[in-house]
């Protein structure tokens, strides 16, 4: 795990109910990997229930083992893209799975399927990604779309890489909600996976 580099301030209540921070510093929870050198994915934090439960303080929802998104909850993550490499079009299955599940979300990946990336995946979640720095491309299925600074993305359960071909460094907010398929379109999916 590497070291913070997102200030994160938490705020609370004391015990009359005034507005406290109950914490301010770097996020503790930074996931990297050798098989994408360069990129960094910043938890700042996560929910497990809805609604929300708000109590006065809580333990750090972000320690503790990794998942995509807990049922029923969301997480709020930040990510750098660094330039991607060639080399990463060559990675092998096995990489982008150990890839995918050192994140927590091995089973979304859909390396394999004759799709165009190698960290093509699909997640049963609704995430807003929202470009902060550079430019990111978001590749689908049969489109390439590419993304400035400022750029929304709400995506829905489809098929999707992120990969920065700008030849500098991007940074992307990622807000992901636990979601559900109806049950047409888990069909579709079931049918498209050979399950």
């Amino acid at each position: 795990m590497a070291t913070g580099f997102i200030r994160r301030v938490v705020t609370g209540h004391d015990e009359n109910g005034k507005a406290i921070v109950i914490s301010d510093g770097l996020a503790p929870v930074v996931n990297t990997s050798p098989l994408r050198p360069g990129y960094r994915s910043t938890d700042v934090w996560k929910t497990t229930a809805m609604p929300i439960p708000i109590a006065r303080e809580e333990p750090d929802p972000t320690l503790g083992p990794k998942q995509f998104v807990p049922p029923m909850g969301t997480k709020m993550r930040i990510s750098e893209l660094p330039p991607e490499p060639e080399a990463t079009h060559a990675m092998t299955s096995e990489q982008a799975r150990e890839l995918f599940a050192g994140a927590g979300h091995g089973p979304s990946l859909g390396f394999g399927q004759g799709k165009r990336h190698p960290m093509m995946h699909r997640t049963e979640s609704v995430d807003y990604a929202i470009v902060l720095e550079g430019e990111v491309t978001m590749v689908m299925d049969d489109i390439d779309v590419v993304l400035k600074p400022g750029d929304v993305v709400v995506q829905r359960g489809t098929n999707h890489a992120w990969t920065n071909r700008s030849g500098k460094m991007a940074r992307i907010l990622f807000i992901l909600m636990d979601g559900r398929f109806e049950p047409e379109l888990a069909e579709l999916f079931k049918s498209e996976s050979g399950h």
